[in-house]
């Protein structure tokens, strides 16, 4: 039987690449594997661009979303028949009517507000990177430095106004089954924050102890079995 296609979603400050690892490791297992570039200007226009990628891809989908990318698959595979399990690897599963900024918040920990870098982008919006002498320590603590400052500079940046957006709609959490990557040292959105959006999504949940935000680089072996895990589930 064809397996299913896995489609990964980055988050913020970040792109494709940072799948390069478990990607690998799902290839080598037989999986084909789209990682979707997001624009990273606001979860509603992100998640129309990943619904035309899910809309090109025949057959089963296990949708996977990074950080703010678990916002972005929320919303775009609301409704979508051939989207049969979501994975959140240090993600935010928003309800409706939620944003990030309130997510981030809900319990002490993060670090992050006081790492962003604003920047202003053309016209009048604010685009946001994290300051890039805090990269490090603030999303990957768990990698060699020299790789983190390379992502540092790399790192591209979000709309500011994507953090106050709400999620708009039934969230797919609530008809689709759900696994969570809970990583356990991170900065960004602080693990109390993570296993109780986990818990509300009734997610099977998979903690990976020292895990920073970076986890899919830090750990691409438990990353690529938890999907692998949710692909199985929908045979």
């Amino acid at each position: 039987m064809a397996k299913p296609t896995v489609v990964l979603v980055h988050g913020a400050f970040a792109d494709s690449s940072g799948w390069s690892d478990v990607v690998r490791r799902l290839q080598s297992d037989g999986y084909p594997v789209v990682a979707a570039a997001t624009p990273l200007r606001g979860v509603a226009s992100d998640a129309q661009a990943l619904r035309s990628v899910l809309n090109d891809v025949d057959g089963p989908v296990i949708l996977v979303g990074h950080s703010y990318g678990g916002a972005v698959i929320t919303e775009a595979a609301r409704g979508h028949q051939e989207v049969k399990a979501l994975v959140y690897v240090a993600a935010f599963l928003p309800d409706s009517g939620e944003s990030i900024g309130e997510l981030v918040s809900k319990f002490p920990g993060s670090t992050l507000p006081a790492a962003l870098h604003p920047v202003a982008a053309p016209g009048s919006g604010t685009d946001l990177y994290i300051d890039q002498a805090k990269f490090p320590k603030q999303f990957a603590a768990d990698i060699p430095l020299r790789d983190a400052k390379l992502l540092a500079v790399s790192q591209r940046p979000v709309d500011a106004a994507s953090l106050d957006e709400t999620e708009t709609g039934w969230p797919a959490w609530k008809t689709i089954p759900s696994y969570d990557l809970i990583t356990e040292a991170d900065r960004n959105i602080p693990p109390a924050v993570q296993r109780w959006m986990a818990g509300r999504a009734h997610a099977k949940v998979v903690t990976v102890k020292g895990a920073s935000h970076l986890v899919m680089i830090s750990h691409p072996d438990a990353t690529a079995a938890l999907i692998e895990r949710a692909a199985r589930a929908t045979v």
